[in-house]
């Protein structure tokens, strides 16, 4: 069996809603991207077998499987085939999963798993025309299916989580974002993407629009509840609506190596699990277990985690269930530059984005093992633990 290896992986900055990239049309973010992944790697472009891509909100401008498209626009030839899922937000972590499966099985030799998701330009649930009321009833009649915001409002009293934890946790992830940009942790994997300031004037975004050098607890404080009059989530503590678009080159080691291509990191466990459906975002637990367990390792082997920032709820509740007691410095290793609180959450690229995340973090602090884990509508998780080389 073929050994499935990351050569490199890239992303754009990742712009706020209605930000820098409001002016730019999805299929042109992934071309982007795509097109600087080839640049990069020096990969031959015609050898690349096949473009799996993760978008959720698959409506308007990102429809007609905006993976083929985005290729087609890209330096790509059009004998590069592509398509495009949707498994929400782990959409691109999957994509991944699918190209290293292919590569593995000898299917493929190199593949590009990437992401994109503009939410300016195709918002939330303009895939189904409106909220879950539009779905089958017999479904809804089967499940309570809530919004997340609802699930994270139920998940931080469950496990007794205030609003301050929140909010502390929220700061943290602000604070260590920033630090990582002002130290140019991020540069090798931005690819500088063209959009357009304020006043409508041309621009090259290098930078993550979402992180804020300072957020005082005040502030934080201020926010309201958007989910619970007397709830604890809010805009602060939860992901940024987000844009943005990234991409991971896989390959079989044997040949990208007599291609003078250097393998950066290998894949040690690749999980999906199916969770309870209302609570939906608790599923990170179950698949972290099941990831480590399969690579055989436990959390205390792990150098860097990058868990998605979808609310701070899932995260600090994962913490209660993964990192055991006493053991906080663990935590330390946990997003260490920050996560979706501060960067954003681009739904169909943040998959793809915080695994070039976590291999460039492994590479930066000289680490071994990384666990990327991230939580999922309708009760879902995946989990890659991948291996420096």
């Amino acid at each position: 069996m073929a050994e499935p290896v990351i050569l490199d992986a890239c992303r754009t900055p990742i712009g706020r809603r209605g930000g820098s990239l409001r002016g730019v049309q999805p299929t042109s973010l992934y071309a982007h991207v795509l097109n600087k992944l080839i640049e990069r790697t020096g990969v031959e472009p015609s050898l690349v077998d096949d473009v799996i891509t993760g978008c959720v909100t698959q409506a308007g401008e990102q429809g007609a499987n905006i993976g083929r498209l985005g290729a087609l626009l890209s330096n790509l030839p059009s004998s590069v085939p592509a398509t495009t899922l949707n498994r929400m937000c782990g959409s691109s972590q999957q994509a991944a999963h699918f190209a290293a499966q292919a590569v593995a099985a000898g299917d493929a030799t190199y593949v590009i798993a990437g992401g994109v998701e503009s939410m300016t330009r195709a918002p939330m649930f303009s895939d189904i025309g409106g909220g879950f009321e539009r779905l089958d009833p017999d479904l809804l009649k089967k499940y309570e299916l809530v919004h997340q915001g609802e699930s994270a409002e139920r998940i931080a009293s469950q496990y007794g989580l205030g609003r301050t934890a929140l909010d502390e946790f929220s700061r943290e992830s602000h604070r260590r974002a920033s630090l990582a940009r002002r130290e140019g942790r991020f540069d090798r994997q931005i690819v500088p993407t063209p959009g357009q300031d304020q006043d409508g004037r041309q621009r090259l975004l290098t930078y993550d629009e979402g992180v804020r050098e300072e957020t005082s607890a005040e502030a934080m404080a201020a926010l309201r509840c958007v989910f619970r009059p007397d709830g604890v989530v809010t805009a602060g503590n939860s992901s940024q609506i987000s844009d943005g678009a990234a991409a991971v080159l896989i390959a079989n080691r044997e040949v990208a190596q007599v291609d003078g291509l250097r393998p950066r990191a290998r894949f040690r466990a690749r999980v999906v699990v199916g969770d309870d459906p209302t609570l939906q975002l608790l599923g990170v637990i179950p698949a972290t277990r099941k990831a480590l367990a399969r690579a055989g390792l436990s959390i205390a082997d792990i150098d860097v985690v990058e868990i998605n920032e979808a609310f701070a709820s899932v995260v600090l509740a994962w913490r209660a269930e993964i990192i055991p007691a006493g053991a906080d410095t663990l935590f330390e290793r946990v997003n260490p530059n920050g996560g979706a609180i501060a960067h954003g959450h681009p739904l169909g690229a943040t998959g793809a984005a915080l695994l070039a995340k976590l291999v460039w973090e492994l590479e930066r602090r000289d680490g071994q093992f990384g666990l990327q884990v991230m939580c999922i509508g309708h009760g879902m998780a995946t989990a890659t633990v991948i291996e420096r080389m």
